[in-house]
């Protein structure tokens, strides 16, 4: 993941290329944008589908057990 700082530099390095682009080649970025944005909205729904169907096949594990996981490994990390 990228730092605030770092998306900073490369969205101002996006905006000075778009502003000198053609507008065919602005039609074809958005294009591509779009469908990246599409296929990541594909990719969450099949993940969000996997997780019900795991949780129907293997059901939940209750949040008692969670709480006390993670204090065993706090304990095991001090």
């Amino acid at each position: 993941m990228k730092t605030e700082r770092e998306r900073k530099q490369i969205i101002d390095t996006i905006n000075v290329l778009l502003n000198q682009a053609y507008d065919s080649t602005l039609d074809e970025i958005c294009a591509l944008l779009q469908k990246i944005e599409d296929e990541e909205d594909e990719n969450d729904l099949k993940a969000y589908d996997e997780g019900k169907e795991d949780i129907g096949q293997n059901g939940t594990v209750p949040w008692e057990e969670v709480k006390n996981e993670i204090q065993e490994i706090k304990q095991d990390v001090a």
